[in-house]
């Protein structure tokens, strides 16, 4: 797909690891921006009617990322919407060319100090439940982050910044890319 199509669909993606900030942010986002949000891991959850631990307990990671690709291949395909993504959607090669190609795509980077303290007490997130989240998020982070440096447009650093300081950034970072296109 040309970038072009990508910018005319309107969309936002937001990728990064969890606790990074992508759904506070995407909301927020959304919202200054006068588009819908959507959260992969949350339409996931709608359409099953199971949370997030259940669904890796019962069909395990790979169940969950094949479900997880469906949604990503349905709502990267709509228009005008601002998508936050799940920390794993990156693993996918198709996941990543349906993001890449449908739209402009923000990696939301923490450090694992901030990630950690974001997420030491949401048992939502299944990955993290074990003896030592620090040496599972450092894990996480160097077979991901290339992946997510592979897939974006640009990268904003989240640690020791409020919400709306995030927002303002990405929304001009967004418009200057918009300009740039239509100036092609």
């Amino acid at each position: 797909m040309s970038q072009d199509t990508a910018f005319d669909r309107g969309n936002l993606f937001l990728v990064g690891p969890m606790g990074a900030g992508k759904t506070t942010i995407g909301r927020q986002l959304a919202e200054v921006l006068g588009k819908s949000f959507k959260d992969s891991d949350h339409e996931i959850v709608r359409r099953t009617g199971a949370r997030i631990p259940l669904i890796f307990e019962i069909e395990g990671e790979e169940g969950f990322r094949r479900r997880e690709q469906d949604v990503i291949d349905a709502l990267s395909a709509e228009k005008n919407l601002v998508l936050a993504t799940g920390g794993g959607a990156v693993l996918k090669p198709e996941n990543r060319a349906h993001l890449s190609g449908r739209g402009t795509v923000f990696y939301l980077f923490g450090s694992i100090d901030q990630l950690l303290r974001r997420t030491r007490r949401d048992r939502n997130r299944p990955l993290l439940q074990t003896d030592n989240p620090r040496a599972k998020l450092e894990a996480l982070m160097a077979e991901r982050d290339p992946l997510y440096r592979e897939v974006a447009d640009a990268v904003i650093y989240t640690d020791e910044r409020s919400v709306r300081s995030v927002v303002k950034e990405i929304v001009a970072r967004y418009r200057h890319m918009e300009k740039e296109r239509q100036a092609k």
